[in-house]
């Protein structure tokens, strides 16, 4: 055989650990035997591909299929399926066909090369669990129900897989959780007591190649019912109208990678099931289920599962955007106590530092350093100011990636930059929030070194070893005993949560600054430039006026707002808005205390735009109005989320009508229930992601699940 090149994927069952990566997974050419797969074509139904399976499963070898409309070798079969033809749609469509005297079951899709893939299981076939209609529609409604009043991400990991143990019977059912590098853990497990415990065991990023995750984020559910069972080929191999292999990333029947059985077989499990759990499109985590005997599952449960798996993911985003929320109210307070402070002292960041709890514990850090203005401020237990100087230097260094983020996060700040190893004691861990685009400002957490012991399933720098059998062959990690590292010179990480806590923080200091700039430009003319520079580069639209509402300063953001350059100087700032006189009044009658309110900013050539606007005049020395602050906020995008929600809560109301007093009304119920309330805790989440498109995204994760649900009903006895 051909060697191959680094950049040459291997071909499907030829990969090893050091390619499985690049591995075709898609393109597998072999289904599960217990069932058969056929690509049809055009409105006759031309057989182009069959499995081998087709002889045992359907009653019809492949060779006699392939070439001729499937009415001619299977004329119930085709008749059956017509009339499923008619509702086919984006998503693969679950269905139960008779052909002669025997029932089957199965999806059917579109491939995406064209053509239809029919994929048949006989619904009779042993080692398929299956539930009474009237016990399924319970379990769910309870399911649905329990996991709406999960108030932790913990509790309703917990929840989940006591919930589906109970339901499928395999022995064990656990949750992966990922994190940023990729790096799985079990943060819950139900189990056959029989069983050692996995519960708190890691395992690598290398164990779930990138190419599965995608297929996983794509095709939600995967079964395997018996991992020695031997694949069934397509017949041919190669599709005859493309010449290209046949497309399976849709195909529940699709065989699995020989390494990934291996993996299984190492592991001592003879059947799977696997579920993904979606997060803002990304990989979140799987619920992995195992059983050491043959074991399928029918489609009607294997549905409920993926319907399970949806509501759960749902829950999860409401979840962590609640988190959010509570990020959002502590924000605020800390906003306003650091005004407070910059009106009596003058100076916001002594404020800051002066409680080291209020500014420490919300990250669970041990120091912090603020760096502004060139100076160094600190809290907390932190490393020398030279040092910190050092540190300062490198963090601000870094890439981030996006010209956009400001944050950078490390846990082992002696392993990225060993000439910064003598930090450790007190610095092992950073965390850091830029507050200028122009200088080095930043405002840094710090966390000791903590020695701490992780369990991995298995030796994580040992991904694979010599197969017992063959030594010419590698066996993915042949040993799944508990091996624990101890870990050095590393801090807790930073988790995503404490990311946005930190950003949010960083972002109201930004806010912050900009108004103790912007006041100072009044007052200090001999700052003008340095001012008029830090005013600039911020992100928030500011404009200054004079005692009589001309304009003297609108920043580049304000002149981004408006799609170009900024107005004159001297202009009328009530012009700028469509209500002139409103605003002219406004600003008029300005007192000590700030306005607030919404107002329509004039564009050119478009439609007013809609304004959040708060303006502060600010008092001289002899107590009159030097001029007025105003800081603009554009509210398209609340207006976008509020059209969101409305959008939301009509296709809940739609569905919930057209549901109202049939047998699904209370399963479908619990899912509008759970959707609405988790459309709550988004729309509460301003410290979060934007909430528009999570708002959309809970109208479809709520419609997927009502439809999930539609055709678990759709294959009731």
């Amino acid at each position: 055989m051909a060697q191959l090149t680094p950049s040459e994927p291997p071909a499907f069952g030829q990969a090893d650990l050091n390619n499985c990566d690049r591995e075709p997974i898609h393109l597998t050419g072999s289904v599960q035997p217990h069932g058969a797969l056929l690509l049809l074509d055009g409105p006759g139904l031309m057989v182009l591909q069959a499995s081998a399976s087709c002889a045992a499963v359907l009653g019809c070898e492949a060779g006699v299929l392939l070439g001729r409309p499937l009415a001619q070798t299977l004329p119930a079969l085709a008749a059956n399926l017509a009339g499923h033809l008619e509702v086919l749609a984006e998503r693969p469509l679950p269905l139960r066909v008779n052909a002669g005297e025997r029932c089957f079951e199965g999806l059917l899709h579109r491939a995406p090369a064209g053509g239809l893939v029919l994929e048949l299981c006989d619904t009779e076939r042993p080692a398929a669990i299956e539930l009474p209609d009237a016990e399924r529609t319970r379990l769910l409604l309870a399911a649905v129900q329990r996991f709406t009043a999960s108030a932790s991400v913990g509790m309703l990991a917990d929840t989940i897989v006591s919930v589906l143990h109970e339901l499928t019977g395999y022995d064990r059912v656990m949750l992966y959780r990922f994190d940023v590098d990729g790096h799985g853990s079990v943060i819950a497990e139900a189990r056959d007591p029989r069983l050692p415990a996995l519960l708190g065991h890691h395992y690598p990023a290398s164990d779930i190649p990138q190419q599965a995750r995608a297929l996983y984020v794509q095709n939600r559910i995967r079964v395997l019912d018996h991992v020695d069972a031997a694949p069934s080929p397509l017949q041919p191999a190669l599709r005859p109208d493309t010449g290209a292999p046949l497309d399976m990333s849709w195909c529940h029947l699709r065989s699995m990678s020989p390494v990934h059985l291996q993996y299984l077989r190492n592991m001592g499990v003879c059947a799977t099931l696997s579920a993904s759990l979606v997060r803002d499109g990304q990989l979140w985590g799987l619920i992995a289920m195992h059983h050491h005997t043959p074991r399928g599952v029918r489609l009607a449960l294997r549905t409920s599962i993926e319907l399970l798996a949806e509501v759960a993911a749902t829950r999860i985003a409401a979840i962590e955007n609640y988190a959010h929320a509570q990020v959002a109210l502590l924000v605020r307070r800390l906003e306003q106590r650091l005004i407070d402070a910059t009106s009596v002292e003058g100076d916001w960041r002594l404020a800051l530092l002066r409680h080291p709890q209020t500014l420490l514990a919300p990250l669970e850090a041990t120091g912090a350093a603020l760096a502004h203005d060139g100076e160094i401020l600190t809290t907390g237990e932190v490393p020398s100011t030279a040092e910190l100087r050092e540190l300062l230097r490198w963090v601000d260094s870094q890439p981030r990636g996006d010209a956009a983020e400001t944050t950078f996060a490390n846990s082992s700040v002696e392993r990225a930059n060993p000439a910064l190893a003598s930090l450790t004691p007190t610095a092992c861990g950073v965390l850091a929030v830029k507050l200028s685009h122009s200088r080095p400002d930043w405002l840094m957490w710090f966390r000791k070194e903590q020695l701490h012991t992780v369990t991995w399933a298995g030796d994580p720098n040992k991904p694979h070893e010599p197969a017992p059998d063959d030594l010419s062959q590698i066996s993915p990690r042949r040993s799944f005993a508990a091996w624990s590292e101890i870990v050095r010179g590393t801090a807790v990480p930073w988790s995503i949560s404490e990311r946005v806590t930190a950003r949010a923080v960083g972002a109201a200091l930004v806010d912050i600054i900009v108004q103790v700039h912007a006041v100072r430009l009044l007052i200090a003319e001999t700052q003008l430039a340095q001012i008029r520079a830090t005013v600039h580069a911020a992100t928030e639209p500011v404009l200054v006026t004079g005692p009589h509402g001309a304009l003297v300063f609108a920043n580049s953001a304000f002149a981004a707002l408006l799609g170009g350059a900024a107005p004159a100087a001297g202009t009328a700032l009530p012009t700028l808005f469509a209500d002139s006189a409103r605003a002219q009044q406004v600003i008029s009658s300005l007192e000590r205390q700030p306005w607030r309110g919404e107002w329509a900013l004039l564009q050119p050539g478009a439609e007013p735009m809609p304004v959040a606007v708060r303006a502060e005049s600010v008092p001289g020395r002899d107590g009159r109005s030097m001029g007025v602050i105003v800081a603009l906020t554009d509210l398209r995008g609340l207006r976008r989320t509020a059209q969101a929600r409305r959008a939301l809560e009509g296709a809940l109301a739609q569905v919930g009508t057209m549901v109202q007093g049939s047998p699904a009304d209370g399963v479908v119920g619990a899912i509008l229930m759970n959707a609405s309330l988790a459309a709550m805790d988004v729309a509460e989440a301003t410290g979060g992601p934007p909430v528009a498109p999570l708002l959309a995204e809970l109208e479809a994760s709520a419609r997927r699940a009502t439809v999930l649900y539609e055709q678990v009903q759709r294959l009731r006895h």
